[in-house]
């Protein structure tokens, strides 16, 4: 069977994120399984391999066509010799952080790369190194020619999307249209079906205000945006409801009879999830032209160094990121197939018709 090919992007080398790289790759009949691509550096990778004392080899290369399909790779984006300074978030860090992130998606945007997982970023740093997007999603987003994604945090059952990504909780309600929400909820439903094998997915769409606005009570948005966007994708066959309050829908655990979940704005999703689920949880675009995930947790610069990280949530992340990418692959080998059986059908009907005969010509005048 052919192995899918994943890359991963090094996050910031001043946090865990190569510790729990490194960590999660040690994991066993992870090579059998993929061609691993990590893009970085030798000299860093092997820096932070020192720390974590795994036992594994890696084999450098310098372009994607050289990837061994029995050994990770490391692919060398820069020969730089760097000042690793663990716990720091810094100018520097940001800037490789980019330059990682810059080549694995450029690989993933030409079909290099069959799925690419993302190992944490400090904002902060990115944010020195003048990165010009608010995270992760939105540089993808923009990356791969997508109009609109969906952040969706996912863990077995559990799946959580939010309407607006990284913004402030100020510019939460004035972000919030009707487009917008029937963009987000078609998303996730497209992606329930695509990448996770649902045929006929059921949603839950929450309210923005306190108690869902209490029929306006508490706010407006619940009656003039949330709900005429739900009410326009039941019409298109959107199995979807809503909007309800947030506080009472996790309380009383109505979350579990949802295939997903369309909160409103970051916090709001991204706090029942952790949790839930949090060491285990993983971070997907979803709506992208091509597989990307991440870990559910931070650069957590307070553990740097030390050895202690949890490769967990990271290494649910590449499981995660190789079970979507087999799932397109078999949603489009599937639509192939049917398409050439109706096109088939099509060539038999014609054949079919071209053999009657124009009974017109045995008429008597």
């Amino acid at each position: 069977m052919h192995k899918l090919k994943i890359g991963i992007s090094i996050g910031d080398i001043n946090g865990i994120s190569l510790e729990v790289i490194l960590k999660a790759l040690s994991h066993r009949g992870i090579v059998d399984r993929c061609i691993v691509v990590i893009y970085g550096s030798s000299k860093v990778v092997s820096y932070h391999k020192n720390i974590v004392g795994v036992d594994f080899n890696f084999q450098t290369i310098n372009k994607i066509e050289q990837a061994n399909d029995k050994k990770v790779n490391v692919l060398n984006c820069w020969q730089d010799n760097i000042n690793i300074t663990l716990g720091k978030p810094s100018e520097e860090s940001g800037q490789y952080a980019w330059q990682s992130l810059e080549a694995a998606t450029n690989d993933l945007a030409d079909k290099k790369l069959d799925a690419l997982v993302t190992a944490p970023f400090s904002k902060e740093a990115m944010h020195l190194a003048a990165f010009p997007h608010p995270g992760h999603t939105e540089y993808l987003t923009s990356k791969l020619g997508s109009t609109e994604s969906l952040m969706f945090m996912i863990n077995d059952d559990l799946r959580i999307g939010v309407a607006t990504n990284h913004i402030a909780l100020k510019d939460v309600a004035s972000s919030l249209t009707k487009a917008l929400i029937v963009k987000k909820i078609r998303l996730m439903n497209n992606s329930l079906k695509t990448d996770f094998g649902m045929e006929r997915p059921t949603i839950a769409v929450l309210g923005l205000n306190p108690h869902a606005s209490d029929n306006g009570v508490f706010g407006k948005e619940e009656e003039e945006i949330i709900r005429p966007a739900v009410v326009e994708c039941k019409k298109k066959g959107v199995m979807v409801m809503g909007p309800f309050p947030a506080d009472g829908f996790f309380g009383s655990a109505q979350f579990s009879k949802f295939d997903g979940i369309l909160a409103m704005y970051h916090d709001q999703g991204l706090v029942p999830f952790k949790l839930l689920s949090f060491g285990k949880g993983v971070n997907f675009t979803a709506g992208l032209s091509a597989v990307r995930t991440a870990p559910d947790h931070g650069t957590a610069f307070d553990l740097a160094g030390k050895n202690m990280a949890d490769p967990s949530s990271f290494l649910q992340a590449l499981f995660k990121a190789l079970d979507i990418a087999e799932s397109r692959r078999n949603h489009e080998d599937m639509h192939a197939n049917a398409l050439v059986k109706r096109e088939q059908k099509t060539e038999d009907v014609l054949a079919g018709q071209e053999e009657i005969p124009d009974e017109t010509s045995n008429k008597q005048n």
